[in-house]
């Protein structure tokens, strides 16, 4: 992009991140003290709770997905704790998030991981973005053909939704482990606490009759895989940096579920607003911010489904090892 195009595209998102920017204020005592927020983490909770005391009520095809919501949602409140809720103390916020119902991923490593994440200049490269799916090229060659093949199949929206679950957890922990075997142990602290809240998690499940493995099967792994959905087209490579995130519209469904993270651009162009004032930013600066992310919108996951639901949405293989 020649250097005046760049000028003028910087003083355009400038322009918008300054509007957007305005918008995060809290327009009543009641958002100034995250009483919106406060509400949504009363419902996750007793939600989850529910569940957990009836599901012997329910049958396990109807535990399963409403299980799965829920600890994504959790997980969607974990994200805006990282971003916003700066009415409560960063202890209340820790508090309010922390118990580890999706049990995979303690909070403060995601907490860590994800602000890395934001560097946008950085977004999609290996080693650089925590939350890249591409690999070095170097790196791709040495892969085993089978490892290789399970890589381009979870790029299949049906394959990140059924496999993701197996290769993004497992791939995590074996880090840990790496780093514990070379002698870090900066994270053990975190592990043990997580370790010892997931425990009191089971022990509660326990108690309502729902042994280890099936926590695992209708609540861990259902809202993994309501997870790899979101995160399934949410970046791309591009020259541009802000044409690296993607918009999905969806329903009110959907929306509440991720807060509306899916409206991706608005959260990285503003990643202090709040979840409920997502939609109207969106609807009030919809031509501005297309513009801004090169008109990579998707009008619902039907639409992500229809068109890579078998087919690689792209090979995992970046085409830059470094940022320039």
């Amino acid at each position: 992009m020649p250097a005046l195009e760049h000028q003028k595209s910087d003083a355009a998102v400038q322009r918008l991140t300054m509007v957007l920017v305005g918008q995060e204020h809290p327009g009543s005592v009641f958002e100034e003290y995250e009483g919106p927020t406060i509400l949504l983490a009363l419902a996750i909770y007793l939600s989850w709770f529910l569940l957990l005391a009836f599901h012997k009520a329910l049958p396990w095809w109807i535990v399963a997905p409403l299980a799965g919501y829920v600890v994504q949602w959790h997980f969607s409140l974990q994200h805006e704790a990282i971003h916003s809720m700066r009415g409560l103390s960063k202890w209340l916020r820790m508090a309010l998030v922390w118990p580890p119902i999706g049990g995979w991923l303690p909070y403060e490593l995601y907490r860590r991981s994800h602000v890395q994440h934001h560097r946008d200049s950085h977004l999609t490269y290996p080693g650089q973005d925590t939350e890249s799916y591409y690999h070095v090229d170097e790196e791709w060659e040495d892969y085993a053909n089978l490892w290789r093949g399970l890589l381009i199949i979870n790029q299949t929206f049906l394959g990140r939704l059924v496999l993701g679950p197996f290769l993004r957890t497992p791939w995590l922990y074996v880090k840990e482990v790496k780093k514990i075997i070379l002698g870090d142990f900066s994270n053990v602290a975190i592990w043990l606490r997580h370790f010892a809240g997931f425990a009191m998690i089971l022990t509660l499940a326990n108690h309502f009759n729902m042994p280890a493995w099936q926590y695992v099967a209708e609540f861990m792994y259902p809202g993994l895989i309501f997870g790899m959905m979101r995160s399934f087209t949410e970046h791309r490579w591009s020259e541009r940096p802000s044409d690296r995130t993607a918009v999905v519209e969806s329903n009110w469904v959907f929306g509440l579920l991720f807060l509306w993270n899916n409206i991706h651009a608005v959260h990285h162009l503003c990643p202090a607003l709040p979840w409920y004032k997502i939609p109207r930013v969106w609807r009030e600066h919809r031509r501005r911010i297309v513009t801004h992310n090169g008109g990579f919108v998707f009008r619902g996951y039907g639409e992500i489904a229809w068109r890579w639901l078998v087919r690689p949405n792209f090979i995992p293989v970046h085409p830059r090892s470094r940022v320039r």
